[in-house]
């Protein structure tokens, strides 16, 4: 019934970044919800959605990034908001990543920034997972990312499958809904041991969960 399975890269291959800035949002004495309120505003055009576009370095995203915290109220340091993206890889998903492998396509869609490259390349962080996905969709480079419609249409290309025989997962519901609309099926990310359950129950194979 499917052909390909898409996972987004934080929030489902890692642990979620909004764990980490609420951290970051503790110590800063800032309200609960104050970065995610920041990333929400102009949503198509601020600082992160550039970032991610690789329309601006991570000197420039640090200005605007901050400019745009102080209009709204808030004072921040965006270097060290960056930094709250380093999460930890879930062992789980990736067994199932490498079990559907074995069965299927398998494409990482994942938002990021070009200083973030390092971590894929040789020997770095990631580099160990790359192979474990037939194609990867990076924001930075794609010159768009999600929800934009192109962003899932460049992914689809590549895989070279209809979207109505994909599964994608990802922990937003703002990305999941293009994916619905171009004809997905799509899984929310939220506790990672149900969203395996579902994805193990629709595609019928075992992901190893024990």
């Amino acid at each position: 019934m499917y052909d390909a399975v898409f996972f987004d890269f934080g929030g489902v291959i890692l642990s979620s970044p909004f764990e980490a800035f609420e951290a970051y949002e503790t110590r800063s004495n800032l309200p609960l919800g104050t970065l995610r309120a920041i990333n929400s505003h102009n949503p198509n055009s601020n600082a992160w959605a550039r970032l991610e576009r690789g329309e601006v370095s991570v000197e420039e995203f640090v200005h605007v990034f901050q400019t745009e915290a102080l209009e709204l109220g808030h004072e921040v340091d965006g270097i060290q908001v960056l930094g709250c993206l380093s999460g930890e890889i879930r062992p789980a998903m990736v067994e199932a990543v490498r079990r559907c492998q074995q069965k299927m396509g398998t494409a990482l869609l994942t938002n990021n920034f070009v200083a973030a490259s390092p971590h894929w390349s040789s020997g770095g962080s990631f580099a160990a997972l790359l192979p474990l996905f037939d194609v990867v969709i990076e924001s930075s480079t794609a010159g768009c990312r999600k929800p934009e419609r192109r962003f899932y249409e460049i992914a689809l290309q590549q895989m070279q499958v209809e979207a109505s025989r994909v599964v994608f997962l990802d922990d937003l519901g703002i990305n999941l809904k293009p994916a619905r609309e171009l004809g997905m099926w799509t899984i929310k990310v939220e506790d990672p041991d149900v969203a395996l359950q579902e994805l193990e129950d629709l595609l019928g194979i075992d992901l190893g969960r024990g």
